[in-house]
């Protein structure tokens, strides 16, 4: 492609806010928070209606540089064409030297933020309201996401004997952090209620490390299975909707 062509057909994309896909050679600098060069080499440079610019290579997920919310412009000199990238605060500046591009397209793409997230900890938790007794016989739900001072706790029930139950669920291997978290909030549980307390950490697994701290502070942890679909996922072992304590009351 001409570099004066596609200055022309990027500057009407920009000004679209369309999503702009650039393919070519090209050197690439950056300054700002720190200082950056990319040597001279074929990359893909994303564009879109949000102003931001990333550089991409044929590997890794992620852009070798990126800039969001940037001032861009194009300008053909010494037979390249330049793109600019700029922002005041904090002061960034990107600058991509294009010699040849194989290629750019540039499409209008509406913007849907209706993002559903199946098997995420709070859809989890929800299932796990329906029915507790297949993780223990006699553990009924009382409340779920109670807001405290140190964090929200993801499900409060009441075991057989009438303690509370402070449950803490993981949509993956829970870890170190999971089991002092679980801790920090079934003391204060403790503390506000004046009621014994058990904590419980609800995961499909636990690291080697976090279950030996779990076990030092008096905690428990049980396994769960669970299967994404579409629209909720479903956990396996629950059988019946239990009313809520609130709900006898």
């Amino acid at each position: 492609m001409e570099l004066e062509q596609a200055k022309q057909r990027l500057a009407e994309s920009v000004s679209r806010k369309e999503m702009s896909m650039i393919i070519g050679t090209c050197y690439v600098e950056y300054w700002g928070r720190a200082a950056s060069k990319l040597a001279k080499g074929k990359r893909m440079v994303l564009i879109k209606g949000d102003h931001s610019v990333s550089i991409h290579q044929n590997k890794l997920v992620r852009p070798v540089n990126y800039m969001m919310n940037a001032d861009i412009y194009c300008e053909i000199e010494n037979e390249t064409l330049i793109l600019h990238a700029n922002k005041k605060k904090p002061k960034e500046t990107l600058k991509i030297i294009f010699y040849k591009i194989d290629g750019l397209h540039a499409y209008e793409i509406e913007e849907n933020a209706d993002l559903r997230l199946f098997g995420s900890e709070r859809e989890l938790s929800k299932e796990l309201m329906q029915d507790l007794s297949f993780i223990e016989p006699g553990l009924k739900p009382v409340n779920q996401e109670i807001p405290f001072r140190k964090g929200i706790v993801d499900i409060l029930a009441e075991d057989q004997e009438g303690n509370l139950v402070v449950i803490e669920v993981k949509r993956r291997k829970a870890d170190f952090n999971s089991v002092t978290q679980l801790e920090r909030y079934m003391k204060q549980v403790e503390k506000i209620k004046g009621k014994k307390t058990r904590g419980m950490l609800l995961a499909p697994s636990i690291q080697k490390s976090a279950l030996e701290l779990l076990e030092q502070a008096g905690l428990e942890f049980a396994k769960f299975e669970f299967e994404i679909g579409n629209p909720k996922a479903t956990i396996k072992g629950i059988q019946k909707k239990q009313k809520l304590l609130n709900e006898f009351f």
